[in-house]
């Protein structure tokens, strides 16, 4: 079967092409002229001797030319390899290599290291200006406008529906990243589903502050909003302030945030801003604590909705649907052609129950094809047909999911499985804790000791005691943490996501 994922665009821009696609800096886009903009971008990679199959990487924060970057390679039978534009040249050159990119479109602040990898590497470096800079690029790179002067390539090339779209490399917690590849029918499937699950509509104008190199902003927000003719307000980086600007400035209907974007909004707070066209609120990419998601509603008088997927999973896997089908602290249920389980170590089936915690697997449409030349970790990953995700949880007997914890992230003290997520929930309810996370320190005696590292609120002061006696309080004697340490802030990755990793390492 022949279907590119780059028809979305064509069709929205057949539909309405004076609409905006996009607002950026004040300026808008429309279907017409990002759908031009690409056919000119697909005809450029042509030019530079690109071929249906081939890899273009791209390293761009949030700008309009990721759109164009994207769209374009799509409607050229060519995969995308998005970067996270912080990435160093010895991890420019990793991803490039593995993935056998042909070509790097970069961004002027990051050309050093997109220098020194391409160099190595002995493919061409193409940059972003910085908006309404005119200096030349730095040999012996391009400027990201030749590739548009190339003839416009207004054809989809008939790439089969189970042709990789993009790769998505892994944080690589447990080794080096790998590429999960994502097929256009996946990424169509799932961007149509998950839409539909929250009703996205043509007149929805989504917050696009998560990075589009990411999974959750490339699928939930950049697909879901062409998929449905929708428009992108496009912010380059998270500033809770500027998010709020825009949000008013260009009527915002639905922001897709992780929990620690959505908290720093909450703790901005509306203000004097116009927001009275915010709708829903989306969370993903980590567990969303109680406290967080109650505090969100209140201060923007919006319903937050939370689901649950991967990379591998090309984003959404479950969600809850509405106000009056959820359940708080819940990630949902499966969403349409996907299923889950919970299974053992023995990849038995689990009952449900909250005691029968498991790992989570998942089959279904939205599932990769496999890891980029890496058939072994493929085979270990879809063990019994099922992907294995690496995350705890357990299933309600009303068909609701719970995730617990990451396996990695659990803690074993004495003997005892403690789930860091539980005594997180129950220490963000604590006055003054803007953000917490818990990880699990080596103990002669227990094998492991519980550790909270915490970041109080702006003008909070707290006593590490004062929090281990409120913990000690509501938690099982072998639960709460013995050891307090209070930070001004937790580190994060580019999504805002916490990262365990470096506080497991300091």
């Amino acid at each position: 079967m022949s279907f590119n994922l780059a028809i979305m665009l064509l069709e929205s821009a057949k539909a309405t092409p004076n609409k905006p696609v996009l607002h950026f800096l004040g300026e808008p886009t429309t279907y017409a002229e990002l759908d031009a903009a690409s056919a000119r971008f697909a005809g450029g990679l042509q030019a530079a001797g690109l071929v249906p199959g081939d890899v273009v990487a791209v390293q761009l924060p949030n700008v309009p030319e990721f759109l164009v970057s994207y769209f374009g390679a799509l409607r050229a039978g060519i995969t995308m390899l998005p970067l996270n534009p912080l990435l160093k040249a010895a991890e420019i050159r990793y991803h490039c290599s593995d993935a056998g990119a042909k070509l790097l479109i970069g961004f002027d602040m990051f050309a050093a290291d997109g220098l020194a990898a391409t160099g190595d590497l002995g493919i061409p470096l193409y940059l972003v200006p910085f908006p309404g800079s005119m200096d030349p690029a730095p040999e012996p790179a391009h400027r990201f406008a030749e590739l548009l002067d190339a003839e416009p390539f207004d054809d989809l090339v008939p790439t089969s529906s189970d042709d990789i779209a993009v790769l998505l490399y892994t944080s690589g917690t447990t080794g080096k990243p790998k590429g999960a590849e994502l097929t256009h029918f996946q990424l169509y499937m799932n961007c149509t589903v998950a839409g539909g699950l929250f009703d996205a509509r043509a007149d929805d104008v989504t917050l696009g502050v998560l990075p589009f190199f990411h999974v959750f902003g490339l699928s939930s927000a950049v697909n879901v909003t062409v998929r449905f003719g929708g428009t992108l307000s496009v912010v380059p980086r998270f500033e809770p302030a500027a998010v709020l600007d825009a949000m008013a400035a260009d009527g915002v209907t639905v922001a897709l945030g992780v929990p620690t974007m959505l908290q720093a909004l909450m703790a901005e707070g509306a203000g004097d801003r116009d927001l009275s066209a915010f709708r829903v609120a989306v969370s993903g990419g980590a567990s969303l604590p109680g406290e967080v998601l109650h505090q969100f509603e209140k201060t923007f008088g919006v319903t937050v909705l939370e689901g649950y997927g991967l990379s591998e999973t090309a984003s959404t896997a479950t969600f809850n649907v509405s106000a009056e089908q959820r359940k708080i602290m819940s990630i949902g249920k499966p969403i349409w052609g996907v299923e889950m389980r919970v299974v053992d170590a023995e990849d038995r089936t689990l009952p449900a129950g909250e005691e029968n915690v498991g790992e989570l697997v998942i089959r279904g449409h939205n599932v990769m094809r496999g890891y980029h030349n890496r058939p072994e970790a493929t085979a270990e990953a879809f063990r019994n047909g099922w992907f294995h995700t690496g995350d705890l949880g357990y299933v309600d007997d009303e068909g609701y999911y719970f995730v617990v914890d990451r396996i990695k992230d659990l803690v074993i003290r004495g003997g005892y499985n403690v789930y860091p997520r539980e005594i997180e929930e129950v220490l963000y309810s604590y006055p003054g804790v803007a953000e917490v996370a818990v990880i699990g320190k080596p103990d002669d005696r227990l094998g492991e000791e519980v550790v909270a590292i915490v970041a109080p609120a702006p003008g909070v002061t707290l006593d590490p005691a004062d929090v281990i006696a409120y913990a000690k309080q509501h938690l099982a004697a072998y639960k709460y943490p013995r050891e307090v340490r209070i930070v001004d802030a937790l580190p994060k990755g580019a999504t805002g996501k916490i990262l365990k990793k470096e506080l497991r390492a300091g």
